[in-house]
């Protein structure tokens, strides 16, 4: 990733409903949310969620798909995953104890339910 899509990303995230709503959105999985569930989870009105996810669309973290009458979003994880190799591509500078934790942090946030010893 370069450094303008990065500080996009970043400036996108740089908002508590924005970023609520991206982690919702994470948390979604694939499946996505309709606006109207989003809205409702997060208690925000729908003209204030509209801009938030309008943002971050533009900043390429979030997709959109319409199912009949509602707008379904889904987080872009390729995005996701770019954006936190670029923020962590220079970690550790031979020191590896550095990084060590994020790494344990990144390896147990997606072990399936009932696969961790």
């Amino acid at each position: 990733m370069e450094t303008k899509p990065a500080v996009a990303s970043l400036a996108a995230l740089a908002h508590e409903g924005r970023l609520a709503s991206f982690r919702l959105l994470v948390q979604a999985g694939p499946e996505g949310l309709a606006a109207g569930e989003i809205a409702r989870r997060l208690d925000v009105l729908p003209n204030t969620l509209s801009a938030s996810l309008n943002i971050l669309s533009h900043a390429g973290l979030i997709a959109s798909r319409r199912d009949g009458r509602s707008i379904i979003y889904t987080a872009n994880y390729d995005a996701m995953r770019e954006l936190l190799a670029f923020l962590m591509e220079d970690c550790c500078s031979g020191s590896p104890e550095i990084c060590a934790p994020l790494a344990a942090i990144a390896s147990q946030c997606c072990v399936a339910e009932g696969a961790q010893a």
